[in-house]
């Protein structure tokens, strides 16, 4: 083989598949162009819109300086080429009280918003598409949901039930300051002492905000649910 011929080959090896996994759903996902609802598909009218609330770009920011998609990912695969629907909670709740069964797939859709698509490395942990969901409905039933989450960065291993965890501790997110008087409205309800508090910092409230607002499974217009719901079982 010559030279000439191996440099080509070497090219188009690695430059059919950047093409394929970088500039193709650069372009696709650069301007989504917005999906008009319809009465008889979608039983709705309008313009869809995802809904996201909580501090998405700024969390989103300190999500990724600290390397959380490296061991989580978001993006619950199609069928196809998985079984993440499959996987308790995941896609969205098999049984919500309100809305039935939410489960389903990710689309381009669900990072409006975000400056970049968090969609992760590997799994070392459990796929983060729908935490704010499980947070609410299952992790922390009857208890505040962000001091669930500001106990879990905290101290990852704090409970009983995440003893197993592998996630690291998100320690220096917090601070333990001397209480003076009362105690702060930021303190938590755990760590400190009897003269001192834990009180998150702004990349903490941040962080503990986005991962609230992990809840994608709001009901997408039929043009983009590749797997409705209906078939899983």
């Amino acid at each position: 083989m010559s030279l000439r011929n191996f440099i080509l080959g070497l090219s188009a090896s690695f430059g059919i598949a950047w093409l394929a996994m970088v500039v193709v759903p650069f372009i696709k996902m650069r301007n989504l162009e917005p999906i008009h609802l319809t009465e008889a598909v979608d039983g709705a009218t309008g313009i869809f819109f995802p809904k996201r609330t909580g501090r998405i770009a700024n969390g989103a920011e300190v999500y990724a300086q600290n390397g959380c998609y490296l061991c989580h990912t978001q993006l619950v695969r199609p069928t196809y080429a998985g079984n993440d629907l499959y996987r308790p909670d995941w896609g969205g709740l098999k049984s919500d009280g309100d809305r039935g069964d939410t489960r389903r797939e990710t689309n381009a859709y669900d990072f409006y918003g975000e400056k970049y698509a968090q969609i992760g490395v590997v799994r070392m942990g459990p796929d983060l598409s729908n935490l704010g969901r499980r947070v609410e409905s299952i992790y922390a039933v009857g208890k505040n949901p962000n001091d669930w989450l500001y106990a879990h960065l905290y101290n990852p291993r704090m409970s009983p039930e995440r003893w197993k965890s592998t996630c690291p501790s998100f320690r220096f997110l917090f601070t333990e300051q001397k209480i003076k008087g009362s105690r702060s409205l930021d303190a938590l309800p755990f760590g400190g002492g009897e003269d001192f508090e834990l009180v998150p910092d702004s990349d903490a409230k941040a962080l503990v905000s986005y991962l609230m607002s992990l809840k994608k499974d709001q009901p997408v217009p039929v043009a983009l649910n590749f797997s409705p719901v209906k078939k899983v079982k």
